[in-house]
């Protein structure tokens, strides 16, 4: 069965800071996309980011909002990916938390 994760990342940058990580992280996951092996799509619509990455016939969706005090991330898993939630969630948390900390 599908299952959405919903993750609160807690920043202390600006806005604008938070947003210019995440877009340099997204571009080069993007650049790096496995070797062609997954196909992802992102768009950014003010601070609110939508994106899609498909691999093998399964596709995850997510929108990640940058907020004034944090990120939200909310991501659509399909019912393969949805009995790894919990690391998937994990994984982020942990990844989004480093990427956000303050240098």
């Amino acid at each position: 069965m599908p299952e959405t994760i919903k993750i609160d990342i807690p920043h202390k940058l600006t806005r604008e800071a938070a947003r210019a990580r995440i877009e340099q992280s997204f571009s080069k996951l993007r650049d790096q996309a496995l070797g062609g092996f997954v196909k992802f799509d992102d768009v950014w619509t003010g601070d609110r980011l939508d994106f899609r990455a498909k691999m093998l016939g399964q596709t995850v969706v997510g929108r990640l909002d940058v907020l004034e005090n944090s990120v939200h991330v909310e991501m659509d898993l399909p019912t393969l990916l949805a009995a790894l939630a919990g690391k998937i969630k994990g994984q982020i948390a942990r990844g989004g938390q480093v990427l956000l900390e303050k240098k």
